[in-house]
């Protein structure tokens, strides 16, 4: 009869194998990784019913105005979220103190960004631009809508971070998917300013 091989147990729990991406950050590369394919075709699919306008006129005639001087001061505040959220990374790398407080403005100013978003909606459907009022209307909102879910997304991930932070259980692979996932919103927000606003 045939016994099978042993198998040395102690020497199986002994093989730690080091990732060389963790697996937080590996899964969040990959979600982000989809989301570019998502907003790339949306952003496709506006470009192309932009440079098929009737006439080549874009928003088509009646549409209520953007604001783009506002939304322009709107991703100024969204960047240097992004540069505040680059500071808490620094902080946290060296275990500085100051962490938590650039993570804090960083989750701030994102809040700002998405309250000043909210306020923008209200006054466009005051005047007239809704998902049904027109194309320009539809894209607009599905665009900056899916991004804004996605900030809430991150931002709520970045409180949790936040509350870990506090807690003392903070792990350094973990901040950096929430990062990562930030970083994203930041990043792609001045192409959608350009390719919706201007």
């Amino acid at each position: 009869m045939i016994t099978p091989p042993q198998t040395n147990v102690a020497a199986l729990g002994n093989d730690k194998r080091r990732n060389l991406i963790p697996s937080s950050v590996l899964g969040m590369i990959i979600f982000l990784f989809c989301e570019v394919m998502f907003f790339a075709g949306m952003i496709s699919a506006h470009m192309i019913t932009k440079a098929n306008a009737v006439g080549g006129i874009w928003p088509p005639p009646g549409s209520p105005m953007l604001p783009i001087e506002e939304t322009l001061v709107n991703t100024s505040i969204l960047l240097v979220s992004g540069v505040a959220l680059f500071m808490a990374h620094r902080a946290l790398r060296i275990d500085h103190p100051m962490f938590g407080r650039w993570l804090l403005a960083s989750v701030v100013l994102g809040t700002i960004f998405v309250a000043l978003q909210g306020r923008e909606w209200v006054a466009l459907i005051d005047a007239g631009l809704t998902m049904t009022s027109s194309t320009h209307g539809s894209f607009f909102y599905f665009i900056v809508g899916t991004h804004g879910l996605h900030a809430l997304g991150a931002l709520g991930f970045m409180v949790y971070m936040i509350a870990l932070s506090r807690a003392g259980e903070l792990q350094p692979p973990t901040f950096w998917a929430a990062e990562i996932f930030w970083y994203f919103v930041v990043g792609l927000w001045p192409l959608i300013f350009w390719q919706v606003y201007l």
